[in-house]
């Protein structure tokens, strides 16, 4: 076989493809347990961190996770914690972004009148801009955040940044520059809320 005949290059290019889609795969086959761990922790993390349980380790992690209720309500799966005397609700939630499913945590009281806390586990949206949902200082303006008939209201366009961001009114900081993540955020957390507040009802 001639080494500069098409028969060679057809022949060398499938046996050199071969070679790395096999060795991929088996890389694949063999990093799935971790993956798949790696994701259950950080979805853990994630839960708990929303619903403002602290942690240090790993360790601490599985352990505080068992300690979290796993309810379903009207078909909906979601997460209570009791601290103290008042149960806490986490969902887990999904949107559409600008680029992409956006998919997080929300976490409320039992009347659905604050946010405790939200954790975004992924999205596609632009590094530097929308990528920012995913920062400490746009998350932890949720924190506390009242829920204002039955809304929150996340600022956006001219809005965003110029100060207007109020917990006891409901209202929190969009990001410069990202108004469709904002807008985005805004569109999904108040349905998360409304469907919380119609399935938790009075709940305590």
């Amino acid at each position: 076989m001639k080494k500069d005949g098409i028969l060679y290059t057809v022949v060398f290019s499938f046996i050199v493809t071969f070679l790395f889609v096999f060795l991929l795969a088996l890389a694949n086959e063999g990093t799935a347990g971790i993956v798949q761990r790696n994701q259950e922790l950080a979805r853990q993390k994630a839960i708990l961190s929303a619903m403002a349980i602290p942690f240090r380790t790993d360790q601490e992690v599985n352990t505080l996770y068992k300690s979290i209720e796993i309810v379903k309500k009207d078909g909906v799966q979601l997460y209570k914690s009791s601290q103290g005397e008042k149960a806490i609700f986490a969902k887990e939630f999904s949107g559409s972004g600008l680029w992409g499913t956006i998919t997080g945590i929300v976490s409320v009281d039992s009347e659905v009148s604050q946010i405790i806390g939200i954790q975004i586990v992924s999205h596609n949206e632009t590094p530097g801009l929308g990528g920012r949902i995913a920062d400490p200082w746009f998350k932890d303006q949720f924190r506390g955040l009242k829920v204002k008939n039955g809304k929150i209201h996340i600022t956006f366009g001219a809005e965003a940044g110029s100060g207007k961001a109020n917990k006891e009114e409901g209202v929190a900081d969009g990001i410069t520059g990202a108004s469709r993540t904002s807008q985005s955020m805004d569109t999904i957390l108040n349905g998360e809320l409304g469907m919380l507040k119609k399935i938790l009802g009075g709940s305590r």
